[in-house]
């Protein structure tokens, strides 16, 4: 057996031992797909096994995570940090080789792949932003920024509508260094694909502006090799590689969908085993010249950082001010004095649009954030996300003919504005491959009701950490005439739902403005959640300071009198209407206590005291209001208080007249308040405790 093959089978058997081991995996695609990633990462990529973070590394992204095994064998063997013993412990509890991989988990991982299409989309984002960092600061003769970005897919992510989506964007931006392993091996998880994935995938490729080229035997090195080099040659095409492999090769189960998602069996292994010419035992065997071979990209790699470093202090002292903006993006965070220049709201009854003050934020941080980098979903004249000035991100190629809606300023891969075009599923994707990239900090737009398109992305977002913010307009029944559809209703429940995201409504201008120095400075994903219609923009001198918003809830006014407290508690625009009504009941003679709550996640990181002084445990009468469902809230109202939430879908009629046919005015807030005001007190939990303790006994 001569070095190649020995390197091949070595992959395929610690993939096949580890999931065999597990009792569960996926050993189909490691037994297929080996050959094509041997090639891929002994003779092209470039990445160093002893600093996986090294910036300027070839990104590898396994969208076809089920196969994780494979890439486990590659990374225990290319020398990183992963030892032999954390693949025999593949898919076990606290062990660092999950069922998919997991950045952040397994060293070598860039992303965390799940749902198929998901790994596509994030390379799509990953080489957006190597082209727009490259663009940005490579000179003649200094590429401080010069790497490709390669995925394996498989047959279920080419058929998932984010990979299609992320697809047309690809070659839309004829993004060269982006190339696409595909292991075409015909086979899903529960049929061969001749039942339901019938189209010619080279030719639809290619109609999306792809390179494309078909190599006939996944066990071909010669002409993988030949493709890739071809691939990478390529300059103004993304590439798809189609690899013909056959799932499970060499398995009795070759080229069935058992082999997809089942061990192999320990017969089956053997058989396996025996027909490829590999010792049946022991388990996990590495022969020392595979080994060798392998670890060679730890010394490798080593000259590869080296000499880029090498070139870094070159180009820094041809280009000093562009190493420095580089050096300050590789090193991730904001800029000393990036939101100097951040407005202070004046006081306005009338008010603005909460979407129309973030513009004007955006406006003010962007010169002095030079991260900043992303757009909307073809929504940029009503989420006013636009970056004015500085560009749009496309392909040069390009610079003619119909460029209406261009934000101005550049039009190629320097610009920070990227039209994602009405492809929500595939910004999202691409939004977590530009953050796990790293370098910048991308931002994606769009009306909140498409949140739904985003959930996959923003699950995985909040799963990973990665720093990206979300601008969701239009975020409520005051969107009006375009009626149910378009007005969301049950959105902030549902992504309140997800650990690890982090949800703001602000409330007027300048809690807006607070809320984009939180999204800036946070270390995970973050929504803005942005009205349509104007707010009133309150007089501060009056009510507590904006910056009240960073601990997620905050006293707006204080109750004055001796009666029974009532606490208001709104969020967004149905701020203006507690304080509103909060200035109506205290004319009755009640105590109003007027909290603004813009966001339960920063409010939940609070201490418990503070969060009892904002929310008195003796305070028992409270109201919220907010124009959306009342899931959740039961934990800020307890027992004896209410929600005015709306609980169906609305109508398409003048914002501010369906705001009002479903309550959501000073009158109604002021006679719900009445009601509970009105209400016995339940009793408290611990006045029950006597009575329960009989009942035990």
């Amino acid at each position: 057996m001569n070095l190649d093959q020995l390197c091949i089978d070595t992959l395929r058997f610690l993939s096949v031992d580890a999931v065999e081991k597990a009792d569960s995996g996926h050993p189909g695609l490691p037994l297929g797909a080996a050959p094509m990633a041997y090639v891929l990462w002994t003779r092209f990529l470039r990445h160093s096994p002893a600093n996986p973070s090294w910036f300027d590394r070839d990104r590898f992204v396994l969208s076809a995570g089920h196969g994780s095994a494979l890439l486990y064998s590659l990374l225990h063997l290319s020398g990183y940090d992963l030892g032999l013993d954390d693949l025999k412990a593949f898919r076990q509890w606290g062990s660092r080789t999950p069922g998919h991989p997991d950045r952040g988990l397994t060293p070598g991982v860039e992303i965390t792949t799940g749902p198929l299409g998901q790994g596509f989309g994030n390379a799509v984002g990953m080489a957006m932003a190597e082209a727009h960092l490259a663009a940005r600061f490579n000179q003649a003769g200094h590429k401080p920024i010069n790497h490709f970005t390669y995925v394996l897919a498989g047959d279920g992510d080419l058929m998932e509508g984010v990979a299609s989506e992320a697809a047309s964007l690809a070659g839309h931006l004829r993004l060269g260094k982006l190339i696409c392993l595909y292991d075409d091996n015909q086979v899903t998880l529960s049929a061969g694909t001749h039942s339901s994935f019938t189209e010619d995938r080279a030719q639809r490729f290619q109609a999306y502006g792809w390179h494309t080229q078909i190599v006939g035997d996944g066990n071909d090195l010669v002409a993988i090799e030949s493709a890739i080099s071809a691939a990478q040659l390529e300059t103004e095409r993304p590439s798809l590689i189609l690899v013909r492999t056959h799932l499970g090769y060499g398995s009795p189960k070759q080229d069935s969908f058992k082999a997809h998602g089942s061990p192999l069996g320990p017969e089956d292994t053997k058989l396996t085993k025996r027909k490829l010419g590999w010792p049946e035992e022991p388990a996990f065997i590495i022969p020392a010249e595979a080994l060798a071979h392998f670890r060679g990209a730890l010394a490798l790699g080593e000259e590869l950082e080296s000499v880029w470093a090498g070139a870094l202090r070159d180009y820094a002292e041809a280009f000093p001010d562009g190493a420095k903006e580089l050096e300050s993006l590789m090193d991730g965070g904001a800029p000393a004095g990036w939101d100097a220049d951040i407005p202070v709201f004046p006081t306005d009854p009338k008010g603005m649009a909460s979407r129309a003050a973030s513009q004007k934020v955006m406006e003010a941080i962007a010169p002095k954030l030079p991260g900043l980098f992303g757009g909307s979903a073809d929504l940029n004249p009503s989420t006013l996300s636009a970056l004015k000035g500085l560009g749009d991100f496309e392909n040069s190629a390009l610079a003619s003919g119909d460029l209406q809606g261009a934000a101005g300023g550049a039009w190629d891969y320097a610009g920070r504005n990227i039209q994602f075009g009405v492809r929500e599923h595939a910004m999202g994707a691409a939004l977590n491959g530009l953050a796990a990239h790293g370098g910048l900090l991308p931002y994606g737009a769009t009306f909140f009701v498409f949140s739904d398109y985003l959930r996959p992305t923003l699950r995985l977002a909040a799963m990973m950490g990665l720093h990206v913010v979300y601008v969701f307009t239009h975020d409520s029944l005051g969107v009006g005439e375009d009626g149910a559809t378009h007005q969301p209703v049950e959105h902030l429940a549902s992504l309140r739902a997800i650990p690890g995201l982090t949800l703001i409504r602000p409330g007027d201008a300048n809690e807006t403005a607070e809320a984009w120095k939180a999204a800036v400075e946070a270390s995970g994903p973050v929504a803005l959640v942005l009205s349509r219609q104007a707010m009133p923009t309150l007089d501060r001198s009056r009510f507590a300071p904006a910056q009240g918003l960073r601990l997620g809830a905050y006293v707006l006014s204080h109750e004055q009198g001796d009666s029974e407290p009532l606490v208001l508690i709104a969020t967004g625009s149905e701020l203006g209407l507690i304080v509103e009504a909060g200035a109506m009941l205290q004319g009755l003679g009640h105590a109003v206590r007027l909290v603004s709550m813009p966001s339960w996640e920063l409010f939940e990181a609070q201490p418990n005291a503070y969060r009892e002084a904002v929310l008195p445990p003796l305070f028992r009468r409270r109201l919220a209001v907010e124009a959306g469902v009342a899931q959740g809230w039961s934990r800020y109202v307890g027992d004896d208080g209410d929600v005015l939430s709306m609980e169906r879908y609305g109508a398409s009629a003048p914002g501010a007249k369906v705001l009002k046919e479903y309550g959501f005015s000073a009158a109604e807030v002021c006679r719900r308040a009445l009601e509970v005001l009105a209400r016995p007190l339940r009793p408290q939990r611990t006045e029950c405790l006597p009575v329960v303790n009989s009942l035990i006994q």
